[in-house]
């Protein structure tokens, strides 16, 4: 028996308005989450026409099938799994074509697939664990009889067959699933070198992430490392509200093993990485488990903050022409209601950008009309930031609060003296980059 999709109704009436023009098809993504019996979706987004398309006729020739960019699919999942919160993640993908290409369709369905879960997993900094579902489902729409196959692949088997799934809509499904929050601190300086800063600022960020995963969670303060439910405290209802839960991580700074493998290398600068992020995940009703609900919120975290190091960096390539400057403003995270279910979507909102421009996002990569109004800028407060910040940064007690405290950049880097730290509780976001002898980031607090 294969597995089961419970999908939310209004992505019915979503595919059922979707419309090809003849002779051509549309491709899509489904987004939802996974357990270990069943998943869910939640939403489904055409992928957004590029502007390249139709420049030439060129490629009309080969067929509808052939026309279908594989990388511009991928590329529009790479984009909208970073507006994702954790536990939500692109579960698959449709394909409406005319009847006469049912049967090519779903080798089409494969391939694009594959690229897909390629294409988000190459910047994941985390590791799947044991109860991760590696199945990714395909949803094949006639667009004349508007019949659905459905059918699934193990994105780990590049070999497998594609086994049969049952598709059924429900009403209602996400409105009541648990939102756990939290604002984690960070404090991370990545040492670089001038040939390689991108797979050194990889390796700095993956060795933090593998910190987050190692950490204790607690859930309304009591540990979440044990296979309890989470929800085995309140009373089993199918109408029930939706609970708000708070999170903390304890994260021991450093491994032994790692700190007694340590190697001295040359290198030609640093990355400093500072401040508090808000985080955010979400968890199905279908018995959760409280180490499901840690690993979301845990993988939310290192997916928002490395996130904003990648933009950052795809900023400043976009817009070379002359050395980047001392410090360089990440995105802060701002979020929008899903409509029609009790979840929410992220956007990052640089320094120079308002909510006019996230709603202009959210249509072209979610396809829905969101209000200004509707989109909570004030989760993450903006930077804060002064011309003489490196003198007053020479002068600061380390024991004093500060709104933004950035340590100088011309001394090296020191070891910390504290085993632990508490990552919770604060709200904000931003970052610094300097491009040759050493670099800054700092997440606004």
């Amino acid at each position: 028996m294969g597995r089961g999709y419970t999908v939310e109704e209004s992505v019915e009436k979503y595919l059922t308005s979707l419309s090809a023009a003849a002779g051509s098809c549309k491709t899509g993504l489904l987004i939802g989450q996974c357990s270990a019996q069943k998943d869910f979706v939640v939403l489904a987004v055409k992928t957004p026409h590029r502007e390249s398309e139709g420049a030439s006729d060129s490629r009309r020739v080969l067929g509808p099938l052939d026309d279908i960019d594989a990388d511009w699919v991928a590329e529009h999942a790479r984009q909208v799994s970073r507006m994702l919160p954790g536990g939500v993640n692109v579960l698959g993908l449709f394909l409406i074509t005319p009847p006469e290409l049912s049967k090519e369709a779903q080798n089409k369905l494969k391939g694009l697939i594959f690229a897909v879960d390629k294409c988000i997993s190459k910047s994941r900094l985390w590791d799947l664990s044991e109860d991760d579902v590696t199945d990714r489902v395909t949803l094949h729409i006639c667009s004349k009889t508007r019949k659905a196959i459905c059918k699934t692949y193990d994105v780990k088997d590049p070999k497998c067959s594609a086994k049969p799934a049952d598709w059924k809509y429900l009403s209602c499904i996400s409105s009541s699933w648990p939102v756990l929050t939290c604002s984690v601190k960070v404090d991370l300086q990545i040492p670089v070198t001038e040939s390689s800063s991108e797979k050194c600022m990889k390796h700095g960020l993956g060795r933090w992430a593998k910190q987050i995963e190692a950490g204790l969670c607690l859930i309304n303060g009591r540990p979440a490392s044990d296979d309890s439910e989470l929800l085995s405290g309140s009373k089993k209802s199918t109408k029930m509200s939706q609970q708000a839960l708070q999170v903390q991580i304890l994260v021991t700074e450093e491994d032994p093993v790692q700190r007694c493998s340590a190697v001295v290398q040359a290198s030609s600068g640093s990355v400093h990485v500072r401040g508090t992020v808000h985080c955010r995940a979400y968890i199905h009703t279908n018995k959760p488990r409280t180490r499901h609900a840690a690993q979301a919120i845990k993988r939310d975290v290192v997916n928002t903050v490395s996130n904003r190091v990648e933009m950052l960096l795809e900023d400043l390539q976009m817009n070379e022409g002359g050395p980047a400057s001392e410090q360089q403003d990440l995105p802060r995270r701002v979020f929008a209601p899903l409509p029609g279910s009790g979840l929410t979507v992220c956007d990052y909102m640089f320094p120079d950008e308002t909510a006019a421009d996230v709603a202009e996002r959210l249509k072209e990569m979610l396809d829905w009309e969101s209000a200004e109004e509707d989109i909570d800028t004030s989760v993450e407060s903006p930077a804060c930031r002064s011309a003489s910040v490196l003198e007053a940064d020479e002068g600061r007690d380390d024991g004093a609060a500060q709104d933004v405290p950035i340590e100088s950049m011309t001394e090296p880097v020191k070891q910390q003296k504290t085993s632990q730290y508490y990552a919770g509780v604060a709200v904000a976001a931003a970052v610094a980059l300097l491009a040759t002898a050493t670099s800054l980031l700092y997440l606004n607090e």
